[in-house]
Order: C-alpha cells, then sequence, then structure tokens
C-alpha cells in the first residue's frame, strides 16, 4: 500500500540552538518576507493593515509548519517545486487567513494584486529557504555535528533506519558504528556494516574514542546485558537514547506520557487527544457549516429529486458504529427503493436494480452523503475519517480481520485516507476489506490537520473521475 509522507520517526536529541532555531523560524520568516516583497513589487506602503497581515501570518505559520525539516531525505523530487506537505499547510494557512479577514470585515483594505501574488509565490519561498538552509546549515554546523560521535547498540531494521535518518540530515552528523552479540552483524540484505564489538564493548569503546551519544536499538527489556551496558556507561558523560523496536504488536499513536511524574508509553491511542482534538472538531464545524451554508440550495433540489423521481422518504438512515464503537445513525439522501437496516444487508453492486435513476446519478457524484454534514456538525461524524460500515459488517470483519476495531478509534468520516487511495464502494472480497482497514489503521498512525486537507482535496477529483461508485 502507498505509504504516507510524514515524521513518525523523529531523531530526538539536543541539537544546536541555531538549527533549532531555524527549524522553528523559518516558515514563518519566508512567508513574511514573501509578503514584503510582493508589497515593494505592487508598490504598496508598510501601513497598519499589512503589518497586522504580516503578524497574523506569522503566528499562523507557525503554528501550521511547525518544524521544517532540514534533510536530505529521497522523497524530495525537486529542488524548486514545493512538494506536498508545503503546498497543503499553505494552503490552511491561506483558509484561516481568509476566515479571519472575512470574519473582521477587512478584505477590502487589502489590493487583491499583492495578495493574490503573495497567496502563488510563498510556496516557492518555502521551498527556496528550505534549499538555502540546508545549504548554509552543513558549512555551519557540520563540523561541530561531525565532531558528536555516535554509536548504535543493534543491529536491526529500526537501527539502520535511525542511521538513515541521522545521516541524511546536515546538521546530525554520522553514525560511526553499531554494536551487537551476533557475530555475523549484517543488515541492509547481508551486506557487513561497521560492526565495532559486542554489547561489553560498549563503555570501553565510548570512553578510548570519545563516543558522544549512544542509542540503544533493543527491545525495552530488563535483559541482564542491557542492564550491564547502562551500569558501564554510568562512568561516562555519554548521553543515552532508547530506540523503541521489536514490539509484539503494530502501535497506533504510540508516544510516552507521564501520569503524577509516572512515565506511561501509550501504544494504541486515538490521535485527537488534547489540543489535536480541538482543532479537529473545529475543522469539522467550521467547514461542514459553510459547505451547508453555500450548498443548502443544492440540499432542496436533490431533495425535490428524490422525492419526485420514487416512491419512499428523502432520507435514508442507517444504523452504524461510530467513535469507540458505539453505535449511531447516519443520514443521506435514498439513492434505492428500499431502506435496509438489518442484520444481513446487501451492498450495492454495478447495475444493482434495487438503485433508482435518480439515486445512481446521486452514488456516482456522491452527492448522496451531503446530509451526513449534519452528522458532522452534531459530532458523531468528522468530515475526515474511516468510513463507517453497517452494524453487520462490522460485527462479521472484527472476527475476521485482526485489528479491525482499532479504526473506531476515530470519529468515521464522510470521506477517508482508504476511500481516495481506490478502495472506495463494495468490498466483495475479504481482501479488499483488508486493504481498507490498513488505509484506515494507517491513517490514524499518521493524522495531521495538513492530511485531512490534502484527504479533501484528493476526493473532489476522485468524485470527479467516479469508479466504484454504483
Amino acid at each position: 500500500m502507498s505509504t504516507l509522507t510524514s515524521e513518525e520517526f523523529q531523531v530526538v536529541e539536543n541539537e544546536s540552538p541555531l538549527v533549532a532555531l531555524v527549524r522553528v523560524m523559518l516558515a514563518p520568516v519566508a512567508c513574511v518576507a514573501s509578503l514584503a516583497l510582493c508589497m515593494v513589487v505592487g508598490g504598496e506602503s508598510f501601513a497598519a493593515h499589512y503589518a497586522l497581515l504580516a503578524i497574523v501570518s506569522f503566528l499562523v505559520s507557525m503554528r501550521v509548519f511547525g518544524e521544517l525539516p532540514l534533510t536530505n531525505g529521497s522523497s524530495r523530487t525537486s529542488l524548486v517545486l514545493p512538494g506536498r506537505a508545503i503546498f497543503v499547510k499553505w494552503m490552511i494557512v491561506i483558509g484561516v487567513l481568509l476566515f479571519l479577514a472575512f470574519a473582521a470585515k477587512v478584505t477590502g483594505l487589502y489590493s487583491r494584486k499583492v495578495v493574490l501574488t503573495w497567496l502563488v509565490i510563498t510556496p516557492f519561498a518555502l521551498q527556496a529557504a528550505q534549499e538555502i538552509a540546508r545549504l548554509l546549515l552543513r558549512r555551519l554546523v557540520s563540523s561541530s555535528a561531525a565532531g558528536r560521535v555516535k554509536v548504535v547498540v543493534g543491529v536491526n531494521d529500526q537501527a539502520c533506519e535511525l542511521t538513515r535518518r541521522i545521516e541524511e540530515d546536515p546538521c546530525r552528523g554520522k553514525v560511526m558504528g553499531y554494536f551487537d552479540d551476533r557475530a555475523a552483524g549484517r543488515i541492509d540484505g547481508g551486506a557487513p556494516r561497521r560492526l565495532l564489538g559486542k554489547l561489553e564493548d560498549v563503555p570501553e569503546i565510548v570512553k578510548s574514542r570519545g563516543v558522544d551519544i549512544v542509542y540503544i536499538a533493543l527491545p525495552l527489556t530488563r535483559d541482564p546485558r542491557i542492564v550491564r551496558l547502562l551500569d558501564g556507561l554510568r562512568d561516562t558523560t555519554v548521553s543515552i537514547y532508547f530506540v523503541p523496536t521489536t514490539l509484539p504488536f503494530d502501535p497506533i499513536q504510540a508516544r510516552v506520557q507521564h501520569i503524577g511524574g509516572i512515565p506511561v508509553i501509550a501504544v494504541c491511542e486515538t490521535p485527537f487527544c488534547g489540543i489535536n482534538g480541538v482543532l479537529k472538531q473545529a475543522f469539522d464545524i467550521v467547514a461542514a457549516g459553510a459547505i451547508l451554508l453555500l450548498a443548502w440550495p443544492l440540499l432542496l433540489a436533490i431533495a425535490a429529486g428524490v422525492k419526485l423521481s420514487s416512491d419512499g422518504p428523502v432520507l435514508f438512515r442507517q444504523r452504524r458504529y461510530g467513535l469507540d464503537g458505539k453505535e449511531i445513525r447516519i443520514c443521506k439522501f435514498r439513492t434505492m427503493t428500499v431502506c435496509e437496516d438489518g442484520d444481513n444487508i446487501v451492498q450495492a453492486r454495478r447495475n444493482d436494480p434495487r438503485v433508482t435513476r435518480f439515486g445512481a446519478l446521486l452514488r456516482r457524484t456522491s452527492l448522496d452523503e451531503l446530509p451526513q454534514l449534519f452528522n458532522v456538525l452534531a459530532g458523531s461524524m468528522s468530515l475526515v475519517g474511516p468510513r463507517p460500515h453497517t452494524v453487520w459488517q462490522n460485527e462479521q470483519y472484527r472476527r475476521l480481520i485482526n485489528g479491525y476495531m482499532i479504526r473506531h478509534k476515530v470519529r468515521p468520516g464522510i470521506t477517508g485516507w482508504a476511500q481516495v487511495n481506490g478502495w472506495r464502494g463494495e468490498t466483495e472480497t475479504l481482501d479488499r476489506m483488508r486493504k481498507r482497514v490498513e488505509y484506515d489503521l494507517d491513517y490514524l498512525k499518521h493524522w495531521s490537520l495538513s492530511l485531512d486537507f490534502w484527504i479533501l482535496l484528493r476526493t473532489t477529483w476522485v468524485v470527479f473521475r467516479g469508479g466504484n461508485a454504483y
């Protein structure tokens, strides 16, 4: 399955204050600088309303972009064209700024030419700023970063990935080598790597070679070898980091938290804890409300079309499983001659005789899903999330697919990551449902507001293209 570009695997260590500052300030400074450039080119003076725009855009972009990566990752396809992450996050910034401007009724104060030019060139300015920062920081910091000697204890896939993430970042230096008790000490398909010795050799080599950082990529158990290793390192000033590995399960939103000062590790949790939950709900309410305000004439026209085209109610309500597996009722425009909500519902198939002519049009364009915006406003659904299945489907597949019910750790969505990746419509085989669930769990692992926005953008294209909806 396709994977998401994310920063799920972070290399966490004390880095240069200069690097940390650049990571945080690069995006907001680039946004404000591009605004100033557009004002100069457009002949606008630095009036109070432009100063206010600069301040607000600085704060919003700092929150949305967070820390920009300064790595030389292979996922970058162009040194000039902005990547998906930059584009999507900038669209979120634009959305927030437009909402604030309309709410404050100040849109008439700004030059349309300046603002539109700013909206277009800023993603390119952000990409250019990122590339320039990489080049400059490589020269300014590489010598000090290279001076921090690092080693990894354990030879496994996680250790290999950790090393790759360190060495692709010019600000983090390189890994001197590995320690492992296995004689071969091989990774990367059998290719020998820089094996320095066994676990018992770590303390001595740390002292003799001036190692600064030790990453332990072994299971978090009270293994006597690890206990002896930590005891041996107590006589050094080396920094020690544990890299969680070889878990007996696939973690969902794994994180370390504290309860009364006692550390606990969350291995299966909703991504909408704390402020993330507030942001998600606010985004859903604002977006769903805006869509309903704009689309209410369309909803009335569809309701009339459903009523006039066939006998039966306009709306179709059905029981589904929602957040935490609790039963909810979703609303859709009726597209069939039946309103099934029993224990053995047959999914719509191609050329299904139960689908009305007008209903076929609604299903092909997904307009039958519009009433679910009221479910979003009521808090039982979200704009983006795993699509809710019927109750009988849940009871059937929870016994056949491992981890199926984990998808209910979040509110179900009108659209989702599985749907925009081709797993929309009928799931006539168990393998198709497994793939859909894989994408749903992938969404839980990698959720962000920018991902939600990206899914909404892709949904419009999927609906326009059609397919698998009948």
